[in-house]
C-alpha cells in the first residue's frame, strides 16, 4: 500500500517537474521571437527600389511591356536586398 502511493507520489513529482521545464521552453522561444524582424541587409523600401531602378532603366530603347517587366524584377529583387 505504501509502495503505491510512493509511486504515485513520484509520478505526480516527475510530470510537475516536467511541466515546468517545457513552460521555461516556451517562455524563452516566445522571447526569441516578440519583437521587430530583423532587417534584411541591403534591402530597400518599395519607393527607394522604384526610384532606383528607374535610374537604372534610364534611357532603355526597348518595348514598354519589356521595360515594366524588368522594372517589376529589379523592385522585388532590390526590396529582398539582391542588388
Amino acid at each position: 500500500m505504501i509502495k503505491t502511493v510512493s509511486t504515485f507520489a513520484m509520478a505526480g513529482l516527475m510530470a510537475l517537474a516536467m511541466s515546468g521545464v517545457s513552460q521555461a521552453q516556451e517562455k524563452t522561444f516566445r522571447k526569441m521571437t516578440s519583437g521587430q524582424p530583423a532587417a534584411l541587409q541591403g534591402a530597400m523600401t518599395q519607393s527607394q527600389a522604384r526610384k532606383a531602378c528607374q535610374m537604372e532603366m534610364k534611357g532603355a530603347r526597348e518595348s514598354k511591356a519589356s521595360i515594366n517587366t524588368k522594372m517589376k524584377l529589379c523592385i522585388d529583387q532590390k526590396m529582398q536586398g539582391n542588388s
